[in-house]
């Protein structure tokens, strides 16, 4: 178990559920089809992966729910594109929104094999 507020990764995925509440708050009041709604879940459901990871205790848990944050990351990214080709959001919010996303993607799998490295030589050892 590790303090997940201590990772970087959390901290960027956490401060960009913000982004995303925030950059959705106007276009909130234009969507009826709830996509607001499902882009800041899954925005909020990759910090949360990853503090629920964190506090299992083993290598292979974490591995598990950090691959979750993965898929979500990749969620928000094909949700920003929906709202980007409805006009729902501004080319310049894409743009920091799609390339903070794909950073955090990015450190989550480099995390994620590091993490999986420890388990299979956790795994090793005790055979």
């Amino acid at each position: 178990m590790q303090d997940f507020k201590n990772l970087l990764v959390w901290q960027r995925a956490h401060s960009f559920s913000l982004t995303i509440h925030h950059v959705t708050g106007a276009v909130g009041r234009r969507d009826n089809s709830g996509i607001v709604g499902q882009i800041r879940r899954a925005s909020l459901s990759i910090s949360a992966n990853i503090a629920e990871g964190c506090g299992r205790e083993s290598n292979a848990d974490l591995a598990r729910f950090l691959q979750i944050a993965v898929g979500s990351a990749s969620e928000v990214e094909s949700h920003l594109q929906f709202l980007l080709g409805t006009g729902l959001l501004s080319s310049n919010n894409f743009d920091q929104c799609q390339s903070e996303v794909i950073q955090i993607r990015r450190m989550l799998i480099g995390l994620l094999k590091k993490v999986r490295a420890r388990a299979a030589a956790t795994a090793a050892t005790q055979h």
